[in-house]
């Protein structure tokens, strides 16, 4: 390790695992409700079971992108983090609105209280003292990492970060704002959400690759930063009108159903250019890295990002599909599949390169952790299909024939069923993937004996 400074994703990333480990058996226990409709319903209701999935994804994602950046800037920028213990006061805010979150959400306190009890936005159900906690913890890291950044070298890499970085911030923004009219809500409500995870997350994705593939193909930075803005320029044009694909029938004006399809539409190109991008650097590069686990998991992001964000938000993003389709199993499919592939699977990618320099010592359990990518993205590639054959079903039934919703709901108990063994399929590459990156293994040296490399 290069920079001491660098330790400090160690705690980014360990926290973010945990949290991983929670989003997916909360995936695994909302995927069993499907079945089972009256399972934990006194307990766990599914409305919390979900919120807890889906809130705890959005959170160790956010600490997986932190911990990167304070992984990688220092090395990009060549000095150490302006200030590690404006790091570690910000890891600290960050988790303790996490906790704040699972307690009011698990026994629905404060109901009805503006600051401490939840709201009823999708996504951004936190509570308002939540929402301020995780804005001091976004500017304290923008200020942080900014003032690295400034304060050394500039690359490319760096400047895509900080921008995606910045927009994330700023869009968070739009959580405090929540307008009486339902039309208008949901306009800015899709600035959060629309605009993360096909705008600026979309930027931090490839800052990361483009770090990865800098250290695991020996390809010069020159042309890895050409690619780098290549894919820039194309997902921020694509991606900030391909918003209005989500305001096709919410009472905007018309026009966004030919904005929405046509530039949404483009949105496929970033993905795609990420994956060639991926690919073309592996082959023009002449470096053998020892850590090949983390260059499948590289080359995985980029492949299923592009499949699941790119082939499958293409399959339903034009009006006249989406007329039929919004709302169906078929999102759910996309959902799944885009999440996976363009943030999880980059994600667990740095958290593969870094921890053996973090933990000092050379890459570990590489069969195990491959092992982990090969059942997660299995079982979620298997489960994205099973909820587009649902989803076909579920239009044609409902949308076409007009049949009764929960009639059709019974029906699909079986894509039900087959959904929840790869989500049990993908909770296992969980366990094992973080079993792989933390447990020490025995090494067998020239006299034969064993010894364990300590963690």
């Amino acid at each position: 390790m290069k920079y001491q400074t660098q330790k400090i994703a160690y705690w980014y990333f360990l926290a973010a695992m945990i949290l991983f480990a929670v989003q997916v058996t909360g995936g695994l226990i909302a995927g069993w409700i499907y079945v089972s409709p009256n399972f934990l319903s006194e307990l766990l209701p599914f409305n919390i079971v979900r919120m807890l999935h889906t809130n705890s994804l959005i959170v160790w994602l956010l600490l997986g992108f932190f911990g990167a950046a304070y992984f990688l800037v220092p090395e990009e920028a060549e000095r150490e983090i302006y200030s590690p213990k404006l790091a570690y006061l910000q890891l600290i805010i960050l988790l303790l609105g996490t906790a704040g979150v699972v307690v009011t959400y698990v026994f629905n306190l404060f109901e009805g209280n503006w600051l401490l009890g939840k709201e009823g936005r999708e996504f951004i159900e936190q509570p308002v003292w939540v929402k301020l906690g995780i804005l001091v913890a976004a500017l304290i890291f923008l200020f942080n990492i900014t003032m690295t950044v400034l304060q050394g070298r500039k690359t490319a890499i760096t400047n895509v970060l900080l921008l995606g970085l910045w927009g994330l911030s700023l869009l968070w923004l739009f959580a405090f704002y929540n307008p009486a009219n339902l039309a208008l809500d949901k306009m800015f409500w899709w600035y959060i959400v629309h605009l993360w995870v096909e705008g600026t997350w979309e930027l931090v994705m490839a800052s990361i690759l483009a770090y990865l593939l800098l250290k695991l193909t020996g390809v010069d930075r020159e042309i890895i930063e050409k690619w780098l803005y290549i894919i820039v320029a194309t997902a921020l044009f694509s991606g900030i009108l391909g918003t209005g694909h989500h305001y096709y029938w919410i009472g905007l004006p018309g026009y966004w159903q030919w904005i929405g399809s046509v530039f949404s539409s483009l949105e496929v190109i970033p993905f795609f250019a990420m994956m060639s991008f991926s690919f073309v650097m592996v082959w023009k590069g002449k470096r053998d890295h020892p850590n090949k686990a983390a260059l499948l998991w590289a080359l995985g992001a980029a492949t299923v990002a592009f499949f699941g964000a790119g082939v499958w938000g293409f399959l339903h993003t034009l009006h006249g599909v989406n007329y039929y389709t919004h709302g169906t199993q078929i999102t759910a499919a996309h959902g799944h599949l885009a999440f996976y592939g363009a943030y999880v699977a980059v994600n667990l990618a740095i958290f593969t390169y870094a921890f053996p320099i973090l933990t000092n010592r050379d890459p570990y359990n590489q069969v195990l952790n491959m092992v982990s990518f090969w059942l997660m993205t299995g079982g979620m590639a298997f489960m994205t299909f099973v909820l587009t054959f649902a989803g076909t079903v579920q239009t044609h039934m409902q949308r076409v024939l007009g049949e009764n919703f929960m009639d059709i709901q019974e029906g699909l108990n079986l894509f039900y069923l087959m959904r929840w063994g790869s989500g049990l399929c993908v909770v296992v590459g969980a366990i094992l993937f973080i079993y792989a990156q933390l447990a020490p293994r025995k090494e067998i040296i020239a006299s034969g004996t064993t010894e364990s490399e300590g963690a």
